[in-house]
């Protein structure tokens, strides 16, 4: 039977179900027991049915679009940049494509990124759902994501902002506009998010490396503006003052390989004597051992790094990191479902959810 000439009765017939139950798990009714709901969506899978999207957006009034939305404190309308010098926009008053595209790059050079992506698409797929992409690096590219999810062109955003700063999760609850964060936003917002247990994170790491015997340790936090930032940094220290560790010496990061590096630089200029750091995520601590490596020092035969997020960076770095896991593509999975949730009036309210780090141990400890 070919694709195009499936109907609700193939479906039904496949799933032992009637079709009246199809057309409900198909428009996301809640009242359908959820072992029927898997057995209807096993028996679209496998009879390949596409539903009808434009009939279908006429019954539940949903797109089933969702803006995937990385988001930054960016430029602002009088042109001012995230590093305080002024200019860069078009004649129009819009940021120039200088400014969007040094964003949209150094966004996605953090694998981070793409397994967010990674983890929305694979909820959304067997679903029918679709995302689309937006950056949101300036004042009026955040007006635009408003903007396009007040017209109806999306039934809500996911928000990854990149930025203490960052306005837009404020600006959409104050719209009434469906959103879920990755992340705690930094300002209190009453927005549905999914987060990390950074401090625990931050515990591992420590234990982890007093265990393997160093005790000259250090740290390369993230930006200390961000949530994370300041959790990472807090579990580590606390971990290491029950140890009897006092003071721990700390160069701030920006989440990229090169401010790893720098930072690295900054401390051992004065803590020539480390045997061990833990540093915030897996770009930076690739920035750390290539610091290491072009001064002659060993990894870890002299200096132990601990890593944080288990990223693709981990694998390639050399050697290979020992580093805090972030199960970025489950926690992006729950994120796009919890928007689902919110749009199909299934929660009503902020909802947290927040997820365990666990330690990957490899060759860098």
């Amino acid at each position: 039977m070919e694709r195009q000439s499936l109907t609700l009765e193939d479906v039904a017939r496949e799933a032992g179900v009637s079709r009246a139950t199809v057309s409900r798990v198909i428009n996301g009714v809640r009242n359908v027991d959820p072992a029927i709901r898997d057995v209807v969506r096993e028996a679209i899978e496998r009879t390949g049915y596409a539903p009808n999207r434009a009939a279908r957006s006429l019954v539940t009034r949903r797109t089933e679009t969702i803006a995937l939305v990385i988001s930054g404190a960016g430029e602002e309308s009088d042109g001012t940049r995230e590093d305080g010098r002024t200019g860069g926009r078009d004649d129009d008053g819009r940021p120039g494509d200088g400014v969007q595209n040094a964003f949209a790059a150094r966004v996605f050079a953090d694998p981070f990124f793409g397994r967010v992506v990674s983890g929305v698409v694979g909820f959304l797929r067997p679903r029918s759902m679709h995302p689309v992409l937006m950056v949101a690096e300036s004042a009026a590219a955040r007006k635009q994501v408003t903007e396009f999810l007040r017209q109806g062109s999306a039934d809500g955003a996911l928000v990854v902002s990149t930025h203490a700063e960052d306005p837009l999760p404020a600006q959409l609850v104050a719209e009434g506009l469906p959103a879920v964060c990755f992340a705690r936003p930094a300002p209190p917002v009453p927005v549905s998010y999914v987060d990390l247990a950074h401090r625990e994170g931050g515990r591992l790491a420590a234990e982890h490396l007093l265990a393997r015997g160093r005790r000259r340790l250090a740290t390369v936090t993230g930006p200390l503006d961000l949530p994370a930032g300041q959790e990472r940094l807090a579990g580590f220290r606390e971990a290491l003052e029950r140890a009897g560790t006092a003071y721990v010496p700390i160069a701030e990061g920006a989440f990229t390989r090169e401010s790893g590096a720098a930072a690295m630089a900054g401390l051992l200029a004065g803590h020539p004597g480390l045997d061990g750091v833990f540093v915030a995520n897996d770009l930076m601590a690739q920035g750390v051992c290539e610091l290491l490596r072009e001064r002659g020092g060993q990894v870890p035969q002299e200096v132990a790094v601990v890593g944080f997020d288990d990223s693709s960076v981990a694998l390639t770095c050399r050697p290979p990191l020992t580093t805090v896991r972030q199960p970025v593509e489950e926690m992006a999975a729950a994120m796009a479902r919890l928007l689902q949730e919110h749009v199909q009036g299934v929660r009503t309210e902020p909802t947290s959810l927040i997820f365990e780090p666990e330690l990957v141990v490899r060759d860098s400890t």
